[in-house]
């Protein structure tokens, strides 16, 4: 099979196109013909300066296809069927082995590239707003990040659950898009003071909760956006002006910070499920995935690189 891969971490160049062998079927397993692949923001920062399960290294935790093989043991899931899947990597290329209980069956008639950025956007967006902030309605959330995959799903999910939604993003350009998709009011975060910003939106008191994917300084500026009793959930960090975080500033105010990282429990009965519904959300034209872009396997380095730009609103896909 064909597929994107590295012999060293680094840049998007670091990528080759080239042929390596076919995954193999495992007990409790299946292979997928990769038809879909959502970039997730991990697979950028793993090729950046991640650990390397192999050489040469296949990148990439989420994709959507056809399953072509079941392994033993499966009784669930059936060849010709179609899933969207995650693996610890492997999914910048044209097959994949996954575990079958983490390959989710797309409904019939749903568009599989929109499956395909389902799972861990979605889920993770879920589980910080309810399974770890514990919104309500009546709250306000701050979305950092809002233009990303997690963010676009944060916003969708916080306002179907009757929040008042504020999201940042890094342009003016960015936010527009993300009105119809709930956002009440958004922030240019690009901006000095844009931490005045969210507490004029809500007349000085601060927010509720914050889910903030960006972390280092951005993460200090999200917990002065927190109201008395408020909640921060970090996940995901992107990296960006790493420093540390200063615990003791939130005893003044009684808030809160939780950590969250959606793989801990993906494979939970409660994650599957979760998921599911969501996966059934999306099919259904109650939630909405925004592709900003497509790009084929062979061309991993300049779709990398896209994403890395900051120019892209909602998930970049690969299609081999």
């Amino acid at each position: 099979m064909k597929a994107a891969v590295y012999y060293e971490t680094g840049g998007p160049d670091v990528f080759r196109y080239e042929d390596v062998p076919d995954p193999t079927v495992y007990p409790g397993g299946v292979v997928v013909r990769v038809e879909a692949v959502s970039i997730e923001g991990g697979d950028t920062l793993n090729r950046a300066g991640g650990l390397l399960t192999s050489v040469p290294h296949i990148v990439g935790y989420q994709a959507a296809g056809t399953i072509v093989e079941v392994g033993e043991g499966v009784t669930d899931r059936k060849v010709g069927q179609r899933v969207v899947t995650t693996m610890v990597s492997g999914s910048h290329a044209e097959l994949v082995a996954t575990p079958a209980v983490v390959a989710w069956p797309i409904p019939d008639g749903a568009d599989l590239v929109h499956a395909a950025c389902v799972p861990i956007a979605f889920g993770t967006a879920h589980d910080c707003l309810f399974e770890f902030g514990h919104l309500t309605a009546g709250e306000t959330v701050l979305v950092q990040a809002g233009a990303g995959g997690v963010g676009i799903a944060a916003i969708q999910l916080a306002k179907r659950a009757g929040a008042t939604v504020l999201a940042t993003a890094s342009s003016e350009s960015r936010l527009a898009r993300l009105y119809d998709l709930g956002m009440d009011h958004g922030i240019d975060y690009s901006n000095d003071g844009w931490v005045d910003a969210v507490r004029a939106h809500t007349g000085g008191r601060g927010v509720d909760l914050v889910v903030d994917s960006v972390g280092g300084k951005v993460l200090q500026g999200s917990v002065a956006c927190l109201r008395y009793r408020g909640r921060a959930i970090t996940v995901g960090s992107a990296g960006r002006d790493p420093q540390p975080f200063d615990l003791s500033v939130l005893g003044g105010m009684n808030q809160s910070i939780t950590g969250v990282f959606l793989g801990a429990e993906i494979a939970t009965e409660r994650a599957l499920a979760m998921i599911a519904g969501l996966i059934d959300d999306v099919a259904a034209g109650r939630l909405t995935v925004v592709v900003d872009r497509t790009f084929p396997l062979a061309e991993a380095a300049a779709a990398h690189a896209y994403i890395e730009s900051r120019q892209a609103t909602g998930r970049v896909v690969l299609i081999p």
